[in-house]
């Protein structure tokens, strides 16, 4: 008899949310609520609400539910799931969904407990949750069942995770923390110092994301943002360039090798050979930054390489796992 119930992988990111059903993406949307605050009731969700971003009156309040990967209001986010869900499955669950939802390494049981409980209670059959790195290292295709090592750096909006898998398991594994959303501050702090300008968090994505990089370019960009003058608070606009951004987020790229170095110096070394061998896998958000690839790989002595799908293979590899329930199931987390 067949089976009528959807398997989907829900990649819950601090900054994007990601659903696949197999390797079909079925939404991607910003994990951003607009909160009207003496009800405590989510008027809208997803892009809409994120360009809602200090556009709104007093009574509304815009935010994300989830910090650093793991869930900030739980009652939020509940119901941003119950949207989600209904808007890729339908608004009536005749057929309750499976679903694999990804979680941050090295979370507590308490704050995965708190996923598993909003996934139930979002209308779903059964919850499984996955480590990014792992669901990630599924919807790559990478080898992770034979002895053998694999790395992957996931540069999230609040979370930075590595993890070498082999054996479909998880060997050894690392987070912190931070992430693009630190980034961002991080541009807007260096534009504040430096240009006396202060600018919004929004405005520093965009920053990011079109003039950004990790190393300094040959063909550096510039783009003119407006902000406010934090002398005399009247609109003021100013140029910046790519080297401004490299300035800006030297100390956080620093970060991520740190934490990459940590998590070797807990891998056997077999499995270091191998990584050395097959390179280390780059996904996520933070992936998008120019250059990044490049400055990890001398940073390292490691081959960096950008992945095909990076802001979607988690939530791909998360749907995957569902159907390798019986290989994945020790090195999931317990519920």
């Amino acid at each position: 008899m067949p089976s009528f119930t959807r398997e989907l992988g829900i990649d819950l990111g601090t900054s994007n949310t990601v659903i696949s059903e197999g390797k079909e993406i079925l939404l991607h949307e910003p994990t951003s609520v607009a909160v009207l605050l003496d009800e405590w009731k989510m008027v809208e969700w997803g892009q809409a609400a994120k360009d809602m971003t200090g556009r709104v009156p007093e009574m509304i309040e815009v935010f994300n539910p989830l910090q650093h990967g793991v869930i900030a209001e739980y009652e939020i986010t509940e119901n941003l799931l119950k949207y989600v869900i209904r808007k890729v499955v339908g608004p009536m669950l005749l057929f309750r969904p499976k679903l694999m939802i990804t979680v941050p390494c090295g979370i507590t049981s308490v704050e995965c407990r708190a996923v598993h409980e909003a996934g139930l209670g979002a209308g779903s059959r059964e919850v499984y949750l996955i480590q990014a790195p792992l669901a990630a290292a599924v919807g790559i295709d990478l080898p992770i069942a034979p002895p053998t090592g694999n790395m992957v750096i996931c540069l999230g909006g609040g979370t930075n995770q590595v993890a070498v898998m082999a054996m479909n398991n998880i060997i050894s594994a690392g987070t912190e923390r931070s992430g693009g959303v630190k980034m961002d501050q991080d541009i807007i702090d260096h534009i504040r110092k430096k240009y006396g300008v202060i600018i919004s968090q929004i405005t520093a994505e965009v920053v990011k994301m079109r003039v950004g990089a990790a190393v300094q370019e040959v063909d550096s960009l510039e783009m003119e943002v407006q902000g406010q003058d934090q002398v005399t608070g009247l609109p003021s606009s100013v140029e910046i360039s790519s080297e401004d951004v490299v300035e800006a987020l030297q100390d956080e790229l620093e970060n991520i090798v740190v934490l990459v170095r940590r998590v070797l110096e807990k891998t056997p070394p077999e499995l270091i050979s191998d990584i050395m061998d097959r390179g280390v896998a780059l996904c996520g958000g933070g992936t998008q930054l120019r250059g990044v690839d490049r400055y990890l790989t001398k940073e390292l002595g490691i081959p960096a390489y950008l992945v095909d799908n990076p802001t979607t293979c988690t939530a791909q590899g998360a749907a995957q796992s569902l159907t390798m329930l019986d290989v994945l199931q020790r090195a999931l987390p317990p519920v």
